[in-house]
């Protein structure tokens, strides 16, 4: 097996990434220097580097453009960029803030996600344990600050009932915890989905539970796992 592989076992069904949408913005000034922070969460490298090119776009004069990025369930890719800083004080600290941020208590599981660092020099310098630090609490402050969600592997299971009945029986679903995935609808029903912890005593209780909330006349069925967005609690 490769050093760099994973083995079935050891891969990640559950990881903390960033809320989807447009990104999350937050700026330091230290000693005169402005120190810009853009969070976004991305899924590959394609998208990463995109976010750094588009920054550098906009923000055109600014002297410095650092990144890092954490990317995949287990975080198996992990890069950063100095960007002309003296190397080792920019990308590196804010790679590490990326990887030990702590998302609940001991756990340090955030990924597919990228910090962008842009800073306009204030004049004066910092030094290299000054940078070092800027960097890391730039992306620390923003960490703090930004959505963040659970990104979890589950079973989608589909639930087809009569119109009627799909709307009480969605809430009734929700107010018993069960992540909801969406809904398709045909001429005679509506097809919920369901997103289940794949394992087999979770999947039996929530069809007994469904068997319960409509009174036997609904069947769970088991399709493809699928990554679901989980609000963290």
């Amino acid at each position: 097996m490769p050093d760099d592989a994973v083995s079935p076992e050891s891969r990640a069904t559950v990881y903390t990434t960033l809320a989807a949408g447009a990104g999350f913005r937050h700026e330091l000034e230290i000693k005169r220097s402005r120190f810009i922070t853009v969070l976004r969460r991305t899924g590959d490298e394609e998208s990463a580097r995109s976010l750094v090119a588009s920054l550098r776009r906009e923000f055109h004069d600014a002297r410095h453009h650092c990144s890092a990025f954490v990317l995949g369930p287990d975080r198996e890719v992990q890069r950063s960029s100095d960007d002309g800083e003296p190397s080792g004080t920019a990308g590196l600290p804010m790679l590490e803030a990326l990887v030990k941020r702590e998302t609940a208590p001991g756990v340090t599981d955030l990924s597919d996600a990228t910090a962008v660092v842009v800073r306009y020099f204030g004049g004066i310098l910092l030094g290299s344990g000054g940078l070092v630090r800027a960097y890391s609490e730039s992306v620390s402050s923003a960490l703090a600050l930004a959505p963040l969600v659970r990104r979890q592997r589950l079973r989608i299971c589909d639930v087809r009932v009569p119109h009627a009945s799909a709307g009480r029986l969605e809430n009734d679903l929700r107010a018993a915890g069960y992540v909801m995935a969406g809904a398709s609808y045909d001429a005679q029903t509506t097809v919920l989905r369901l997103a289940l912890p794949d394992e087999p005593d979770g999947l039996a209780l929530a069809a007994d539970r469904l068997g319960a909330l409509t009174a036997g006349s609904a069947a769970l069925l088991p399709g493809e796992t699928e990554w679901i967005d989980v609000a963290i609690s």
